[in-house]
């Protein structure tokens, strides 16, 4: 109960309670992908595109770990590769990520599209390219 002094006049106010639908839903409650799909899928392949470079990384989703990183923007890169954003560029990302993940002892990873994204084009061609080096892909 709480009591506020208004000139002279006592307003007393009460927590009001929860309707019984809100009452009844318990918060935070996670389907049971979302409380599993950490441990059946653990290592996400996470790719990002710029104007100028591709950066591609291999995450671990329990630890937060990354577990390989590959981008055009690094040195031994950016001097070889005639363009840093190109198919050959793409190519050379897809095959750094499977031998590094492979280095790492990662033989199987999973991707997840964003909202309305396609896999198609550049990162269809990483993706294919990470498939041929011997990654297996987990739906």
């Amino acid at each position: 109960m709480v009591a506020c002094f208004t000139r002279g006049f006592v307003v007393n106010a009460a927590w009001t309670r929860r309707s019984r639908s809100e009452a009844a839903k318990k918060p935070n409650k996670k389907s049971w992908k979302q409380r599993t799909d950490m441990y059946m899928r653990p290592f996400l392949l996470s790719v990002f595109f710029s104007k100028r470079f591709i950066h591609a990384k291999v995450m671990h989703r329990g630890t937060s770990k990354v577990v390989s990183v590959a981008s055009t923007n690094s040195r031994d890169l950016r001097n070889t590769l005639p363009s840093l954003t190109d198919v050959n560029a793409c190519r050379t990302i897809g095959t750094l990520i499977a031998e590094r993940s492979k280095e790492a002892d990662v033989f199987a990873m999973s991707y997840e599209p964003k909202k309305d994204e396609r896999i198609e084009g550049k990162l269809g061609i990483i993706l294919d390219t990470i498939k041929e080096n011997g990654i297996i892909f987990v739906p």
